[in-house]
Parts: C-alpha cells; structure tokens; sequence
C-alpha cells in the first residue's frame, strides 16, 4: 500500500489517521502541493483529483479522503471507522461531512491561493476570511457534539472518521492562529486525541516531508 501525502495536508491527516488506527503498514510518498508537485503531469495521470491524498493498493488508486476511508473501512474493517448501527452511523457521517464539506472547501490551499493571487485580496482580508469560515463551520460542529456527541472521542469511547476529520481541522485552525475558545467540546475532542499513540503517529511533524 501506498500514500501519497503533504504533511501539512488536512485531507492527507485525515487518512494517516485511519491508517494508523487500522494499524495498515504503507509506503510514504512527499507531494509538496506548495510547490505545485500535484500539478505535475506525471501525478496528475494518477490522481485526476489534482490534490492529495491518494492512496495505491494493489490495482486500486483512489483519491479522496472520504472515498479513501471507506475503501479502507470496507476492506480492513477491523477498528471500524464508520460504524454499521444507526443512527450512530448517520450521527458520525453527519459530523465528518460538516468539516469535509462544509469548513474544509472554503479555506483550502487552491481557494486561499485564488483570492490572493486572482481576486487580488490582501493577507489581511484572507485572514478574516479563513477565520470567519472556521468561527461559522466550528459552532456546527460544536453544536453537533453537544447534542449528539458524547465521551472523549466525538462519539463515545472509540474513534470514527469524525475524530479523523476534527483532528486536523483544529490543527488547521490553530496553525492559521483562529479563537477557539468557543468549542471546549471540540477541543477536549481534540486534545484526547493528541495522547493516543495513532493520531501522534499521523501528526504533520512526524511525516518524513515535514519542514
């Protein structure tokens, strides 16, 4: 099995976390999407994604974090991610879809990239921009987690593809200098998750492109 990762990638975190709580032994290979590696035409005939990650096993390459997770769920279930009972199964699914949809898209590195470059914004207003998006996306999940939620993973005492999701948004968040002072649910969420050994493992710093 083969990823291909930024270190500094949400997306890319995301499926390192599920990789690790699945205890799947894979192959590490650095795509620098600051440097635009993922517009390269040799990737791009791989990944038709344009982005990372992407994920080789066997004759499958796949793109997409959520695609990939449930690739993985279905074929390596032991530590299943998205569980198979409802309406847990749903409650989990909405939560990661309300970060991979919703907060994600708005704030990612080819959106940033064209409102500075394109549309011609300054670092000040990209900055309230990301910030603004993170405040409205992160009081839904707040929400959710208060209503739905429960224990020191997002839902209960293991966790799912919401934990894989949360981790790095928050990371994100915190890198790009936003308040969260308004999710302690989110952040006890979070701050769990830094203690167990798969998520550390899937961190930014320990990846071999880290810089």
């Amino acid at each position: 099995m083969q990823l291909y990762s930024f270190f500094n990638s949400s997306t890319s975190y995301r499926v390192r976390i599920a990789l690790a709580l699945k205890g799947l032994p894979h192959d590490y290979t650095g795509v620098n999407i600051r440097a635009r590696e993922h517009r390269n035409a040799d990737y791009e005939a791989l990944n038709p994604s344009r982005g990372v990650p992407l994920l080789r096993d066997g004759e499958l390459t796949l793109g997409q974090s959520m695609a990939i997770i449930d690739y993985l769920d279905t074929q390596y279930p032991e530590t299943r991610l998205i569980p198979l009972e409802q309406p847990l199964r749903a409650r989990v699914l909405e939560l990661s879809n309300a970060i991979a949809n919703d907060i994600h898209p708005v704030n990612n590195l080819r959106i940033l990239r064209y409102l500075q470059d394109e549309l011609g914004v300054s670092a000040a207003q990209k900055d309230t921009w990301y910030k603004h998006w993170i405040h409205e996306g992160m009081m839904m999940v707040e929400d959710l987690l208060a209503q739905h939620g429960g224990g020191p993973y997002c839902f209960g005492d293991a966790p799912t593809v919401a934990d894989c999701c949360l981790v790095p948004q928050i990371a994100n968040a915190q890198r790009m200098g936003c308040d969260l002072s308004a999710f302690p649910r989110a952040l006890a969420v979070h701050a769990h998750c830094q203690q167990q050994p798969a998520f550390v493992q899937a961190a930014p710093s320990a990846q071999p492109d880290f810089a």
